[in-house]
């Protein structure tokens, strides 16, 4: 099991999120949530069987190894909704001072993926609801990690206490979403001086038409600029260490 007490957890972030639930097992955090959660949910789950990530990926989370879970908001100002896995990468970096961001969803220690987000919106109502799941890899064995450049909490020596972790990540959400919803600029300036990507030579894979170039900057809607043309979706590549 990976958190233990959901009340006290619920009770931490009652001022920020609506419900908090934890589940064993379940498909896909995401998934279950935009079936049936309302905003202002959490659902922490200890395992998922059918994770999802970008570019149609799927992915396990083994038991007792990740914290994996998903939040659901509205996104009243679609122009903007790019942002949304920014400022949750940038709530992960908050807790994990060691983190950095590489655009647009991935937290490196190191240069290795310890967590990623996935965002997906539902428009078939009045006003648009996101979902945002992640997942953080607190407790692997390192033979035990889905890819070679992965990595771990307590792989990289950082020692958490689940309940604390989950409430704390769920706070700075909340926090960094606030600021999203409000178009505070402090946000975007956190995620700038957070990311990685910025000043690195990268590849943007974009559904079989890479870019290869400089990153320049984050646009204020959340778009990386290479060599002078901004984009707002791909995954990137960094080709040289980050200074």
């Amino acid at each position: 099991m990976t958190v233990r007490d959901i009340q006290s957890i619920h009770n931490e972030v009652a001022d920020v999120w609506r419900d908090v639930r934890w589940v064993e097992s379940v498909g896909s955090t995401n998934a279950e949530l935009l079936a049936n959660g309302e905003p202002g949910d959490v659902l922490i789950a200890d395992e998922q069987t059918a994770g999802r990530g970008r570019m149609g990926r799927t992915w396990v989370t083994p038991k007792g190894a990740q914290f994996a879970f998903s939040v659901m908001v509205l996104a009243e100002d679609t122009n903007r909704i790019g942002l949304i896995p920014l400022a949750t990468g940038l709530a992960i970096a908050d807790v994990i001072p060691e983190a950095t961001l590489k655009w647009p969803n991935d937290i490196l220690i190191r240069g290795k993926k310890v967590a990623g987000v996935l965002s997906e919106a539902d428009f078939a109502g009045e006003t648009p609801r996101v979902v945002i799941g992640t997942g953080i890899n607190v407790a692997f064995r390192e033979e035990d990690l889905p890819v070679e450049n992965a990595t771990s909490l307590n792989l990289e020596g950082i020692d958490v206490e689940w309940d604390r972790f989950a409430a704390d990540i769920l706070n700075a959400l909340g926090a960094r979403l606030q600021q999203w919803h409000d178009d505070d600029p402090r946000l975007i300036e956190d995620y700038r001086a957070a990311c990685s990507t910025i000043g690195q030579s990268v590849r943007l894979e974009r559904s079989g038409n890479d870019v290869h170039g400089t990153v320049e900057r984050v646009t204020d809607t959340g778009e990386i600029v290479i060599d002078g043309t901004a984009y707002s979706a791909g995954d990137v590549t960094h080709l040289r260490p980050a200074n």
